[in-house]
């Protein structure tokens, strides 16, 4: 366990990066993490069974990083996507005790961030009491040009790669569930207790993702039918899954991409796969979207927010003690 520190919580983060062969990536990550205005108190790295030279960076890396920790996992044979990635983060958060930082992040090792994204994502939750979770806007490099493109991530849900969270927040909806899509199902469970979960369009918090998302791990074409599989589990009803199609006609590549996910999420749907659940969980994603298709997605998000009882709201006004528990409750 990572010893608490006798300074102040207020301001402070954690980031735990769950990683498996990254070394052609990570530096660029590491050297982003270094100019950050605000540092953080912590990053755990979580070497999810390397066979590349990600120990030599993470030791060329150290001494700069007075607040690296690494944990070393065996080697499965295989890189493990989805809920594998929230195993191996639990992994990390193991090493932590949460009463110790304000926030909480779960960072990728393929992302090169501006010098103050974690100050401004921590500015924005200051002046919001009711965000849960944020990032900045993911943009790729395009292959043949170099130029950056957008992967337009709706503006009602953080991205999976900088997942930052209050930890007051976190802690209320139980923290990730272990399931494919389960960075779309936090989001959903967030704004289920009233709280708000937010990507901002903002140029200051754009960040490049070295890879598109959904290509690191064994080709494009399989990470988008993930993405349909995990839009299945989610929940999604098959009209916003026809409408997201076709909006995702917008995106490179923009055939196969739309294709490959409807793909996905009509396997999943025809193999009986069984959805993320909880109490409410499905009618109130059924309920959001179908919403979202008559008045767009950033008025009924707000909308739904706001149907919550306000007791679950004020989770987030509420200390966290030593243990790791809501204070007084």
């Amino acid at each position: 366990m990572i010893e608490r520190p006798a300074s102040s919580a207020r301001r402070r983060y954690a980031l735990i990066s769950p990683s498996r062969d990254e070394a052609g990536t990570m530096r660029r990550t590491l050297d982003s993490l270094l100019i950050q205005t605000v540092p953080p108190a912590h990053l755990v790295f979580v070497d999810d069974g390397s066979t590349d030279d990600t120990q030599a960076i993470l030791a060329e890396y150290a001494p700069r990083m007075p607040y690296l920790h690494v944990v070393s996992r065996p080697d499965r044979g295989v890189r493990k996507v989805g809920p594998g990635v929230i195993e191996a983060f639990n992994a990390g958060l193991a090493e932590l005790d949460l009463s110790q930082v304000e926030f909480l992040c779960k960072l990728d090792m393929d992302l090169d961030l501006p010098a103050r994204y974690f100050e401004t994502l921590m500015d924005r939750m200051d002046a919001d009491p009711m965000i849960a979770t944020c990032s900045g806007k993911p943009f790729f490099p395009d292959p043949s040009t170099g130029v950056l493109i957008s992967e337009h991530i709706a503006d009602e849900f953080s991205v999976g790669m900088t997942k930052f969270y209050r930890v007051s927040a976190w802690l209320a909806i139980g923290g990730f569930p272990i399931s494919i899509g389960w960075d779309g199902i936090d989001c959903h469970l967030c704004r289920m207790q009233g709280m708000k979960a937010i990507s901002f369009p903002d140029p200051e918090l754009d960040f490049v993702h070295l890879r598109p998302m959904g290509s690191s791990h064994i080709s494009l074409w399989h990470g988008r039918t993930r993405h349909g599989l995990g839009a299945w589990v989610m929940g999604t009803p098959p009209v916003f899954m026809l409408a997201a199609t076709l909006y995702r006609m917008n995106k490179r590549p923009r055939v196969v991409g739309a294709v490959a996910m409807l793909w996905g999420y009509l396997k999943a749907w025809a193999g009986g796969v069984k959805r993320f659940d909880a109490p409410g969980y499905l009618a109130f994603v059924r309920s959001y979207q179908l919403r979202a298709l008559v008045i767009g997605r950033g008025r009924a998000a707000e909308q739904m927010r706001l149907r919550q009882p306000l007791s679950l709201r004020a989770l987030l006004r509420r200390p966290v003690d030593d243990t790791g528990e809501h204070a007084g409750g």
